[in-house]
């Protein structure tokens, strides 16, 4: 997992459409918020989804892209997404998952969490746990997203 401080990598992941998407293309314009899901099938991660949907509008006035990274393939992802008929961009890894490329494990389970990164690229928020009813830190995500505003 990245460390709080640290700056991000330049990762290439791909969006349900097929569409790179690039850390580097918010560096200068977004924050970027991902939140590593165990799986589209888990309950739980669908839950903490269904809670980043119902504050959308916080993290949009924050300047905060929010991505949802699914350790599944892209066809997979799209129709979970198209499912759930969620408006968040949903990401899988290239050649990799996400979650690997970001340091998240598969031990028994696939790792999830969350991870904030800032306009300029500096991870501000990091956050992992095996089970997900541990993943998903929403106090220390809105902490983090407050404390945007004092960097920039």
């Amino acid at each position: 997992m990245l460390e709080i401080g640290s700056v991000a990598p330049d990762l290439a992941l791909e969006d349900t459409t097929g569409q790179v998407v690039r850390l580097s293309e918010f560096r200068g314009k977004e924050n970027v918020l991902l939140y590593f899901m165990r799986s589209t099938t888990c309950p739980v991660c669908n839950g903490h989804v269904k809670d980043l949907v119902g504050r959308a509008a916080d993290f949009a006035a924050a300047d905060v892209r929010v991505l949802i990274a699914v350790p599944e393939g892209r066809e997979e992802a799209k129709a979970w997404r198209t499912k759930r008929g969620l408006s968040l961009r949903v990401v899988t890894g290239r050649g990799t998952t996400p979650h690997e490329a970001f340091g998240l494990s598969k031990k028994m389970l696939q790792q999830s969490g969350s991870v904030l990164i800032d306009r300029e690229g500096v991870v501000r928020h990091a956050h992992a746990a095996t089970m997900p009813i541990s993943a998903y830190d929403k106090k220390g995500i809105a902490k983090a997203v407050d404390g945007l505003a004092k960097v920039h």
